[in-house]
């Protein structure tokens, strides 16, 4: 769906530190897009052409999912929900809980913010193993409402995040992979 003119633009802008934050980490620094308001822009325009239509309603990933998300889900005229680590909600929560390479995780959101039968589009900036978008997704369902979409800016080859997103039948798109 994107242009080659935008992958090319964002090859260009989006920086890499080999060996970041260990040895044999390729760390993407996604951070110089936010210094040109217009690739911004054009980035926002892609993600919103793939999801416009198809959505009742945004979630992004803390943190990073939000300095996409919030921006998808106003040109869309959709709510944007917050998806957040344990304990930086108010109750009432509604949470996920799913295992990590060292361990444990748990996602909350507010509860009553995503309504039964929403079509939802769950937003963050990477997918890499497709852990925490998974656990986002099973908390989406466990409140009634339908994983519509999955958009990132960007992927990591060979951490087959997408096949494990693929049990929820949602469209998955990211504009770059790496």
């Amino acid at each position: 769906m994107a242009s080659q003119e935008l992958i090319k633009k964002l090859e260009e802008t989006i920086e890499n530190f080999p060996d970041f934050p260990i040895p044999g980490i390729q760390f993407k620094d996604i951070s110089p897009i936010f210094l040109d308001p217009k690739l911004y822009e054009e980035v926002i325009a892609d993600l919103v052409a793939f999801s416009k239509g198809k959505v009742d309603a945004v979630c992004g990933i803390e943190s990073r999912g939000y300095l996409f998300g919030i921006a998808i889900a106003v040109a869309l005229e959709v709510p944007f929900i917050l998806v957040r680590k344990k304990g930086k909600l108010p109750p009432p929560i509604v949470s996920e809980k799913y295992d990590l390479e060292y361990g444990s995780a748990e996602i909350e959101t507010r509860e009553g913010q995503i309504k039964k039968e929403q079509r939802i589009l769950i937003h963050d900036d990477l997918l890499a193993t497709g852990g925490t978008t998974e656990a986002a997704a099973k908390l989406v369902e466990k409140q009634g409402a339908t994983v519509a979409q999955f958009s990132f800016l960007t992927a990591l080859k060979g951490l087959n995040g997408d096949e494990k997103l693929k049990q929820f039948n949602a469209e998955i798109y990211h504009i770059l992979e790496f």
